[in-house]
């Protein structure tokens, strides 16, 4: 019995999901949108994860069906869901293999399960090793997912391997994990959702626009982490100053004590800065009247910034920072591109990248380098314009529905080698 959509139930495992609760970082973006493209591909999808411990433990909703884990571990950590990971992973690893035995793999037909990150290897294993004890192993594709290197010491790889098929999302995340044992992770590459390619809301960019196009404008939006070069992109905006140049530094970040550190950063490197903090309904107008009245070189938006005002924001802006020290894949560089913006990616995982093809790509930790990029973009017009033509058909090719494509030829060749 083949792959397909009419004979397969699909189960993504991960400790991030669709809830705000559950959204933290890249994982919690990859898997909200992974689950509808397969669902629009016509199969069965179960979501388990740790999920809000206010909403419904078990749920169907738009096609899909979402269970949310350890609610009960959740209603006594409530901040979110790393909040008590440990207690959490353990409950996590010992009381979901049964469960997708018992509900996604055991019942006639096909299952593939795809475990996501550290938190899902050991379920992972457990999983798989319950399935071909119960005799349905052959009907079932097991695979575990690297989206990082985080708490990849703790996994014993040795036993993964010898139930699961793991993937990971880029060639440089591929040798990442040949010290740990892992010489042949297949590459999945992560995707992005079609709505992500819409185009920008006309009024949206030319409000912005409006209130920005006076300065150069600089725009990161990242976890507030070392790895995220945060101090290197603040050292770009201070050296494009030092040269003369109006600059506006728009940036958000997560609730991390990192943060700290970034602020002082700004005023160490002579940049003026402000919070701005936006409440009741929010449109691209409202933020738009409050960026022109900004004085300050830098602005922390201190609040949830809709998808819709985000991407407008991308689109206008000359160039969104995504220059992480350690990218895994660089998925909002792929973002920025479906907006037709100028995306600044590193040299890690970022494997669609093109110098000053597609974006610009950041190749050393000196800062002048950016500002560099940004002046030599500004004198060539017809090349920026070239870089985010191409940018938005290099995203089109990473959309989730392309990606799945090669996400069911790894499926197939995984059952092939289990022997279904």
């Amino acid at each position: 019995m083949r792959i397909s959509p009419s004979t397969t139930r699909v189960a993504i495992v991960s400790f991030e999901g669709p809830d705000r609760y559950s959204t933290v970082g890249g994982l919690a973006t990859r898997v909200t949108d992974l689950v509808p493209a397969l669902v629009a591909r016509g199969y069965d999808v179960t979501h388990v994860f740790v999920g809000d411990p206010a909403l419904p433990a078990d749920e169907r909703r738009d096609g899909a069906r979402f269970v949310r884990w350890g609610q009960w571990i959740s209603r006594l950590h409530p901040r979110d869901v790393y909040d008590g990971e440990w207690g959490k992973w353990r409950d996590f690893s010992d009381t979901v293999p049964p469960w997708l035995v018992a509900n996604i793999v055991a019942p006639p037909g096909r299952s593939v399960l795809l475990f996501e990150d550290w938190q899902t290897a050991q379920a992972a294993y457990r999983t798989a090793e319950l399935a071909y004890i119960g005799g349905a192993g052959r009907r079932s594709v097991t695979l575990w997912n690297a989206n990082n290197t985080y708490g990849c010491d703790g996994i014993d790889f040795a036993r993964l391997q010898l139930t699961t098929r793991v993937t990971t999302v880029s060639r440089w995340m591929r040798t990442e994990l040949q010290p740990f044992g892992v010489s042949d992770a297949i590459v999945v590459p992560n995707g992005i959702a079609e709505r992500m390619l819409t185009p920008v809301s006309a009024s949206d960019t030319s409000a912005l626009r409006g209130a920005l196009d006076a300065y150069v404008v600089f725009v990161k939006v990242a976890r507030f982490d070392r790895d995220k070069r945060w101090l290197g992109a603040i050292d770009a905006v201070a050296e494009l100053k030092r040269r003369g140049t109006q600059v506006r530094f728009l940036f958000r970040g997560s609730a991390s004590p990192y943060r700290d550190e970034v602020l002082a950063h700004l005023y160490r490197r002579e940049l003026s800065a402000t919070t701005l903090r936006l409440d009741g309904q929010f449109t691209a107008r409202a933020f738009a009247g409050r960026l022109a009245s900004l004085t300050e070189d830098a602005a922390f938006l201190d609040f949830f910034v809709p998808e819709r005002v985000l991407r407008a924001l991308y689109g206008i802006a000359d160039g969104v920072l995504a220059n992480s020290e350690r990218e895994p894949f660089g998925l909002v560089g792929l973002e920025v591109m479906g907006t037709g913006g100028v995306a600044y990616v590193g040299t890690t995982g970022e494997d669609y990248a093109q110098p000053l093809g597609n974006s610009v790509v950041v190749r050393t930790n000196d800062p002048r380098e950016v500002a560099d990029a940004a002046e030599y973009l500004r004198a060539r017009p017809e090349l920026e314009k070239r870089i985010r033509a191409e940018g938005r058909q290099t995203a089109k090719r990473y959309s989730w529905p392309r990606v799945i494509d090669d996400m069911e030829l790894v499926w197939e060749y995984a059952a092939e080698r289990a022997g279904g």
